[in-house]
């Protein structure tokens, strides 16, 4: 095999609620996913890997190296799915090592500066926003189809499949220059509810699953899988193969895939699979968080169709992919997890045999010790601090065997503690959007509103029904001086009055390829009788009366350079607290 002293390109694909079950290669007797099994076949595959069980703490995780909880990342809402300032990502080390990097589909760390992927190390991202296509700061009306996304910021509208969107933008990408190595991310939203698929790719298991919900899961799996086969066809067309990493992993456990009762165990058919795991996406069990991950590279001498068996877990990913790409460690910076080449290799021990992995659930405002969580160490598993299972006889944790053990749970209870140290000091720390850095429009929704239930309208179906939620937004004043805060119900591009209703539809969609169900997020609007406003913002409260013909709530304020806390309410006829979906937040010249 030839050599070369060019860095190897990185191409990383990232599905979303995807498990391990939910792939032919893993046993699953329905799915047919042919590319991705060859891709198994070749790669090296780690067998005992491990990540969040919800999807931004994962990504912030993997693009970090550092656990999610303590990068401010530990919820999908909220204001607690932005990345920390602070951090240092893949695509900043590999762009400082003179990679062409570029971003492709979900992102769901961040839609306001300074979280957003292009300035986190991506000199080119085409996204949608909000944890998922639909979400209340995605462009509105997109439901997978001939969507409108964000390139570096600019919504610009793309012809076809979200999915086949994002891989062909990335082949693109890939494509223009084949002189300097590249990092590719591809982040796809599928296959994320709602479960938007033609029925070219769902029809062929509505009758071996018996369940329209599970066929459309499969069939947007389906396609990814034909996706992945003709980007990898035109690697190969380009010469790009064999100095190319190409990792396939998945952000969580299944969302679709397999029914669990209200002990997380899996329930039978139909057409189910969890792999022989206990949960599913959100669970503290293993099917929640344990996760493929295929690592090809075949000019880095990697052995072909190899199960790594140690506890991994994705604090791994970033140390490891630098190793491979030969980028030092910066001075001053570091990592929680371990790079796994020597491991991969076979060359060695790994150094942190007896390692403790812990991975949890914390969709609350701030975390709770021993919320959801899984302490993992070797065989064992201790799930909430109490609970402890030996994996070697009881794969599917149904015996709880912490009384038998009680050394076996103190010590793994220490790991935790050391862990919960770790990830901690920062739970209170601001993690504030930016206003007033120029003069461009900040926009904040209800997805990032906090408040200590985490209560948001994250969708844009809750934006259409008038889902009521209150809260705050924290903000960091950048530049002392004027501002124009504007207080709407209906985004920009919807052009609705702030009180009115929707008769219908307002946007274009496709109902034949939509369930039922999911039709709320796509027509009609619930009117609401919003009388006056207020804004809470340096000190000072503002009061507007509104009119209810207006497009929405127009504050003049001067406000001081700083962190600061943004409450914002409409108020109805009933004397309701409405928060506004939408803000807008302009610095005047």
């Amino acid at each position: 095999m030839a050599k070369t002293n060019r860095r190897p390109n990185v191409l990383f694909i990232l599905t979303d609620d995807q498990g391990y079950g939910d792939l032919s290669c893993h046993g699953n007797p329905i799915l047919k996913t042919p590319n991705i099994d060859t891709l198994h076949s070749e790669s090296v595959r780690f067998t005992d890997f491990h990540v969040g069980t919800t999807c931004a703490p994962t990504r912030a995780g993997l693009l970090t190296g550092h656990h999610s909880n303590s990068a401010g990342v530990w919820h999908t809402i909220g204001g607690r799915s932005l990345l920390r300032e602070n951090e240092w990502t893949l695509a900043n080390a590999l762009n400082e090592a003179g990679y062409r990097t570029g971003h492709f589909g979900k992102w769901h760390l961040g839609d306001s500066s300074p979280f957003l992927p292009y300035e986190r190390g991506f000199d080119t991202s085409i996204y949608h926003a909000g944890g998922g296509i639909g979400n209340t700061a995605d462009a509105w009306g997109n439901d997978y189809f001939d969507d409108t996304y964000f390139v570096n910021g600019v919504p610009e509208q793309f012809e076809g499949y979200c999915t086949d969107v994002f891989f062909r933008e990335a082949e693109k990408f890939i494509a223009v220059d084949s002189e300097q190595p590249f990092l590719c991310h591809i982040a796809t939203n599928a296959p994320h509810g709602p479960l938007n698929i033609e029925p070219r790719y769902s029809e062929p298991y509505l009758a071996p699953t018996g369940d329209d919900s599970r066929a459309r899961f499969f069939g947007m799996i389906a396609n990814i899988d034909e996706n992945l086969g003709r980007l990898r066809s035109r690697l190969e067309e380009l010469g790009l193969t064999e100095n190319t990493i190409l990792v396939f992993m998945t952000d969580n456990g299944t969302a679709s895939g397999v029914d669990i009762d209200e002990d997380h165990h899996p329930l039978p058919g139909p057409g189910g699979f969890g792999a022989g795991m206990r949960g599913r996406k959100s669970s503290p069990y293993e099917g929640g968080h344990r996760v493929p991950f295929f690592l090809y590279f075949p000019l880095g001498d990697l052995p072909a169709g190899k199960d790594v068996s140690e506890l991994t877990s994705y604090v791994d990913f970033m140390p490891t992919i630098m190793a491979l790409c030969g980028v030092d460690i910066p001075e001053g910076r570091n990592f929680h997890g371990e790079n796994l080449e020597s491991v991969i290799r076979g060359q060695s021990d790994p150094p942190w045999a007896g390692r403790t992995v812990v991975c949890d659930t914390q969709r609350i405002a701030r975390p709770m010790k021993w919320q959801l969580s899984s302490t993992m160490r070797e065989k064992w598993r201790l799930v909430n601090g109490t609970e402890l299972y030996d994996l070697t006889v009881d794969p599917g944790q149904r015996s709880d065997v912490s009384t038998a053990y009680p050394g076996i749970v103190e010590s793994m209870r220490q790991g935790y503690e050391a862990w919960w140290d770790l990830v901690s000091p920062q739970f209170d720390a601001d993690i504030p959007i930016a206003v007033g850095t120029d003069d461009k429009t900040v926009r904040l929704t209800t997805h990032d509103v906090r408040n200590e239930q985490c209560n948001c309208a994250w969708n844009q179906g809750q934006v259409r029904t008038g889902y009521i939620v209150s809260g705050y937004w924290e903000v960091d004043v950048k530049q002392s001086g004027n501002y124009e805060i504007e207080f709407r119900r209906w985004p920009t591009e919807a052009g609705h009055a702030v009180a009115a209703g929707i008769e219908g539809d307002d946007v274009e969609w496709r109902p034949e390829y939509i369930q039922e169900r999911d039709w709320k997020m796509y027509t009609g609007g619930v009117a609401l009788s919003i009388r006056w406003a207020q804004l809470r913002l340096g000190g000072r409260t503002h009061y507007a009366e509104v009119d209810p013909e207006s497009i929405g709530s127009l504050f003049s304020v001067n406000l001081d350079k700083g962190i600061d806390h943004l409450y914002a309410s409409f108020h109805d006829k009933r004397m309701r607290t409405i928060a506004p979906y939408y803000i807008y937040v302009r610095k005047l010249a």
